[in-house]
C-alpha cells in the first residue's frame, strides 16, 4: 500500500471540538529520554512510524530539540501513551507525535486525549496555528479522530 500523507490544521484555538471527557485520563508533562523513546517505539512499531526504527544519533537529535514539549498521556496512573509538539516560526505549533500505547487503543481514551494534547497545544503564547500530519499507515482511526476534533487539511482533498 502506497503512503498517503495529510497534513491538518487548527487556525483559531475555538475550532478545537473537545470530545467528552474520560475520567482518568491526563496529560502530564515529562523531560525527554529514554521513556519517549520506548514509548514512539511501542506506539509506531505497530504502524511503521519513521521514530519507530530511528538510530541513537537520531533519537540523540530528537530529544535535543531545545523547544520540542513532551507529555505523557495517562489513564488512572498508568502511562497510555505519548504527544509532543513543537513550537515553530511564525506562531506555529507542530504535534509531532500523538498516540495510544497496543494496550489502551480502542478503550475510548483517544478523543479526549487529543482533545488535551491541543488544548495544551495551543497554550503557547502568540499561537496562530496548530498543525500535524497523519498517514494511511496511522491507525485507523486517526484521521477520523483529527477532522472529528477540528482539524482540516491543507496537503490534499479528503
Amino acid at each position: 500500500m502506497e503512503e498517503i500523507i495529510t497534513q491538518l490544521e487548527m487556525t483559531a484555538a475555538d475550532q478545537l471540538n473537545a470530545a467528552p471527557p474520560v475520567e482518568g485520563v491526563a496529560l502530564r508533562t515529562t523531560r525527554p529520554g529514554p521513556l519517549i523513546r520506548d514509548l514512539h517505539v511501542r506506539i509506531g512499531t505497530p504502524h511503521r512510524w519513521p521514530s519507530a526504527s530511528r538510530g541513537a544519533e537520531e533519537w540523540d537529535r530528537w530529544l535535543a530539540a531545545p523547544r520540542r514539549e513532551y507529555r505523557l498521556i495517562e489513564y488512572c496512573g498508568e502511562v497510555a501513551g505519548a504527544a509532543d509538539f513543537e513550537p515553530q516560526p511564525g506562531n506555529d505549533v507542530e504535534i509531532t507525535t500523538f498516540g495510544l500505547v497496543p494496550e489502551f487503543v480502542g478503550k475510548g481514551l483517544g478523543g479526549f486525549a487529543l482533545t488535551l494534547v491541543v488544548a495544551d497545544a495551543w497554550e503557547s503564547p502568540g499561537t496562530r496555528r496548530v498543525w500535524l500530519h497523519t498517514s494511511t499507515l496511522d491507525h485507523p482511526n486517526a484521521l477520523p479522530n483529527y477532522l472529528r476534533r477540528g482539524f482540516r487539511s491543507f496537503s490534499r482533498p479528503l
